[in-house]
C-alpha cells in the first residue's frame, strides 16, 4: 500500500459481523520508485488449503508481526473501520508499523486473522514491502498482548488484480485458525497506482508460552 491520493483507497466495504471485506484492498501511492518483489508463479495456491491441527488459543490482541525470511520485526495497531464503512490503514508516515482487523479473529484464534500494511509511502519501502519475496513454507510469527505468539506456516503467496479479487477466498472465517497479510502489489501507474494486493496465506502451525523461544 502506498499514500493514499484522493478518493476512498478501499473499493467495497467490510461487513462487520462476518468479518468480511466486499472488494480488493488498494491504496493510491505517491514517490514511487521501483516495484517491490512479487511472488512467482510456483507459490500460487496449489491444490487445496492445509487446514490447521494445532488447538487455536483464545482472544488476545497482537503487538508484533515477525517474518524471519525477510528480517521484518513490526509493531501492530488496531484497524477499525471510517464512517463509510472502509478499513482504515495504518499511519502511512510510519513505514515500520502493521495493522491487525480488530473486529475480526485475534492471531492464533479460530477463524481469519488478518493483518494489513503499507508497501511504500513517499519516503520509500514501508513494513510489507518484501511480503511478495516470500516462499511457501515461510514462517510468520505473531507476538500476542498474553506472551503467547501464534506461529503460522505460509501455503501460498499471490498477487491478485483489485477486479478480479477473490474476496470469499482471502476473507472468510475459516473454521480453523488461519492467518491472511496484506497488502499493495500488481502492476502500477501514476494515475492508477497499485492495480492489486499481495497476500499471504497461512495456518496456525505452532504456539508458543509466555517466556519461550519461537
Amino acid at each position: 500500500m502506498g499514500a493514499q491520493r484522493s478518493r476512498s483507497p478501499w473499493p467495497g466495504t467490510l461487513a462487520v459481523g462476518a468479518a468480511l471485506v466486499l472488494g480488493a484492498w488498494l491504496l493510491r501511492d505517491g514517490g514511487h520508485l521501483a516495484l517491490p518483489p512479487a511472488p512467482g508463479a510456483g507459490q500460487a495456491l496449489s491444490g487445496f488449503a492445509p487446514v490447521s491441527v494445532v488447538p487455536p488459543l483464545g482472544p488476545s490482541r497482537p503487538t508484533r508481526i515477525r517474518i524471519p525470511a525477510v528480517r521484518l520485526d513490526a509493531p501492530v495497531t488496531g484497524l477499525g473501520l471510517d464512517r463509510d464503512g472502509h478499513l482504515q490503514t495504518p499511519p502511512e508516515e510510519n513505514r515500520n508499523l502493521a495493522g491487525w482487523y480488530r473486529d475480526g479473529a485475534t492471531p492464533g484464534q479460530r477463524g481469519t486473522a488478518i493483518i494489513a500494511g503499507h508497501v511504500d509511502n513517499g519516503s520509500g519501502p514501508a513494513v510489507f514491502y518484501d511480503l511478495g519475496a516470500l516462499h511457501r513454507g515461510d514462517r510468520i510469527e505473531i507476538l500476542r498482548e498474553d506472551g503467547r505468539t501464534a506461529v503460522y506456516q505460509l501455503y501460498a503467496i499471490e498477487v491478485h488484480d483489485r477486479k478480479d479479487f477473490p474476496d470469499d477466498r482471502v476473507y472468510r472465517q475459516a473454521a480453523d485458525a488461519q492467518l491472511r497479510v496484506i497488502t499493495c502489489g500488481g502492476a502500477y501507474s501514476e494515475e492508477r497506482g497499485y492495480d492489486g494486493n499481495v497476500v499471504a496465506y497461512g495456518f496456525l502451525a505452532g504456539t508458543t508460552r509466555p517466556g519461550t523461544n519461537v
